[in-house]
């Protein structure tokens, strides 16, 4: 990480850290019929699912999306693509790869990849969604909106906040997408996208402060 990448205040760190906490399910991670590997900027998303998938606890896995829209230098030929390709050479079988290469958003992610397990033949009442660790949460109540009548349960990998900080190598490019994130929470179930979440007045309070601040790279306006 440059200089140039290291831009926050303690006071900062503190606030983003509450978001971090709160964008993070918790959930057990047990077997299910299916996983879902959500697209993004971090290649550490693969590196979990094969993790998981050799645990034996799921025999068929998506990878959807199309190219990053905040960094789409890093996956070129789009996130799908580059995630199935870090898998197998992690171990992953191909035949237990399916690619869903157009989703453009979280609604869509569900929404093809639900569609391409379909097409596959493999039913699924249970699915886990494996994300970056931020997203956990606005993936979750997508998945309740558009896709209710599977048990679903999210997982990410297991990394403190400052760690993946380190692992990202890019402060304010992790922090645009906390609040990015937690901004599509409190804005989506009115727009129908998902399902409403209870956000905490200190994790309000939080968003509120860092937005002043000029994390406002990944909010919609």
């Amino acid at each position: 990480m440059t200089d140039s990448q290291r831009v926050l205040a303690e006071h900062q760190r503190q606030r983003a850290e509450l978001l971090w906490d709160y964008h993070q399910m918790r959930h057990e991670v047990r077997p299910v019929d299916a996983a879902i590997g959500l697209g993004s900027h971090d290649i550490g998303v693969p590196a979990y699912c094969a993790r998981l998938y050799h645990a034996g606890l799921f025999p068929a896995l998506v990878f959807t999306g199309g190219r990053n829209a905040t960094a789409p230098e890093r996956f070129p030929r789009g996130e799908a693509v580059h995630f199935r390709e870090r898998a197998v050479e992690l171990g992953v079988p191909d035949e237990a790869i399916l690619v869903e290469p157009k989703a453009r958003n979280t609604g869509q992610n569900i929404t093809y990849s639900r569609e391409a397990l379909a097409d596959a033949g493999i039913t699924v009442k249970s699915a886990m969604l494996i994300s970056v660790p931020y997203m956990e949460r606005r993936a979750f109540a997508t998945a309740r909106k558009l896709w209710p009548e599977a048990e679903v349960i999210c997982a990410s990998a297991p990394l403190g906040f400052d760690d993946y900080l380190k692992s990202i190598g890019d402060e304010k490019l992790v922090i645009d997408q906390l609040v990015g994130d937690l901004q599509r929470v409190m804005e989506y179930p009115r727009l129908g996208f998902a399902i409403e979440q209870e956000v905490p007045e200190d994790v309000r309070a939080a968003f509120e402060s860092l937005v002043r601040d000029g994390f406002t790279g990944r909010l919609i306006r």
